[in-house]
């Protein structure tokens, strides 16, 4: 009897949706593998986590965690103690450290333009606090975020990209899972939000196992095969 397949969860960051996985999926559809694309509420970093972790916890069997940007701090967060969840794959993602935040680690070396581009928007929360909704710029979508995505489609993209609460992105992680749980990263080296630098810098300190891609940020859409690759290494690699 062959060994079970892992289920690989892809968790979305800010600015993106399920849909952004769509290429990455069929890939992975076409090697056997159960997959599922959870929708991240990017509202802020504990309950991303805790929401993502009660996911994890009702899939049965052995997972492969897949972050792509901010989804990284989520998966992170989300695996901590969870013995099944056998690999974390980190898209061009972050690997926070206990306490670090996105807007942090993204500012640690040069080469984010991401500030520029943002239009924040105020929402009343529910419990009648306020706070901002941040979107990248439509006009500026394609450049900052999927230069190597074909326009017509980064139309798209931008149109229905989600927005992610300020406060997500400056929220410090808890205890990262990478210290305890072999990962995997995928850094892409024309990002302009998480300027390649950062990524390999974060790579290293966890000691993961590293490729390099010419790729905007949008990877997962630009490369679904460098991706699905990668994600298919990991679960060899742990199974």
């Amino acid at each position: 009897m062959s060994a079970q397949k892992p289920t690989i969860v892809l968790v979305h960051g800010a600015f993106a949706d399920s849909s952004s996985w769509n290429g990455v999926v069929r890939k992975l559809r076409s090697h056997d593998y159960p997959v599922v694309a959870a929708s991240n509420p990017l509202r802020g970093l504990t309950e991303d986590s805790a929401y993502v972790r009660q996911l994890l916890e009702s899939i049965d069997g052995p997972v492969v965690l897949v972050g792509h940007s901010y989804g990284g701090s989520v998966i992170s967060n989300a695996a901590t103690g969870l013995g099944h969840v056998k690999a974390l794959v980190f898209v061009a993602a972050f690997l926070p450290d206990e306490g670090e935040g996105a807007v942090d680690l993204s500012g640690k070396f040069p080469g984010s333009t991401l500030g520029e581009t943002l239009r924040p928007v105020p929402v009343t929360l529910p419990g009648g606090g306020r706070a901002a909704d941040l979107y990248i710029e439509q006009s500026r979508f394609h450049q900052q975020f999927a230069a190597d995505v074909p326009e017509e489609t980064t139309a798209v993209m931008a149109a229905t990209q989600r927005p992610v609460a300020d406060a997500a992105l400056a929220e410090g992680a808890s205890a990262p899972a990478w210290k305890d749980i072999p990962s995997w990263v995928l850094v892409a080296a024309e990002d302009r939000n998480i300027p390649a630098q950062v990524q390999t810098y974060m790579a290293e300190r966890a000691k993961a196992t590293v490729v390099h891609v010419t790729a905007s940020h949008a990877v997962s859409v630009s490369r679904p095969g460098d991706v699905a690759r990668l994600i298919n290494e990991a679960a060899q690699a742990t199974g």
